[in-house]
Formats: structure tokens, sequence, C-alpha cells
């Protein structure tokens, strides 16, 4: 690649960023509405999930005569159950940080005076 060609590549790079600047659309309440209530769906989906899963470990819980598939056995269930309120908990703190942002976006704003 000549230098030429490495300078035109840049200058398009640099165009093609202020044309992103210039079209970029700011996000409004309902956006911050449908992204808490797409939060708050997913978080549903996982406590679903992590309870079905501790429900089938409390019902069946793993035994093995060898000790090393127990631990195995063990450590998978706790991975499990771990992942699945981890998703839960997630999922719930983004969708209330998201109310709250639209809550934000509806309170009126006070003018910054220009000096």
């Amino acid at each position: 690649m000549s230098l030429s060609q490495l300078e035109i590549s840049k200058s398009a790079e640099k165009a093609a960023e202020k044309a992103a600047e210039k079209t970029a659309v700011k996000k409004g309440p309902l956006s911050y509405l449908s992204g808490s209530l797409t939060s708050a769906l997913f978080c549903g989906l996982a406590i679903s999930i992590t309870w079905r899963i501790i429900g089938y470990y409390s019902d069946r819980p793993p035994h093995y005569s060898q000790r090393i598939a127990q631990s195995i056995a063990t450590a998978v269930k706790t991975l499990l159950i771990g992942s699945g309120c981890l998703a839960t908990f997630t999922c719930g703190l983004i969708s209330i940080g998201l109310f709250l942002l639209f809550i934000r976006s509806l309170l009126p704003t006070k003018p910054i005076p220009a000096d």
C-alpha cells in the first residue's frame, strides 16, 4: 500500500466518522422504556429457568459412588444455578436502570445559562 493510498483511506475514514456523527439519532424516552421492558422480560425468563433448575436439583440430587464424579456433578450444579442467578440479577438491574433513565428523560431540564 502506497503512502497516497494510506492518506486516501484515512481521509475516507474521517469522512465516514463525520457522517456518522451527523446522522446519529438521540435516544428518546420510548427507547429507554422499550429497553427496560425487554430487559424485564429477559429477567422473568431467567428467573423462571433458574427456579426450574433449582427444583430439578432439589428433587434429584446427584449421588455417585466415586468422589470425583460427585465433585464434578456438584460443580456443574453450582455453575448452572449461579449462572441463572447472575442472568436474573443482571437483567433485573439493567431493567431498573433503564426505567429510571426513562423517568429522568421525562422530567424537564433546566436550561444552561450562556456566559
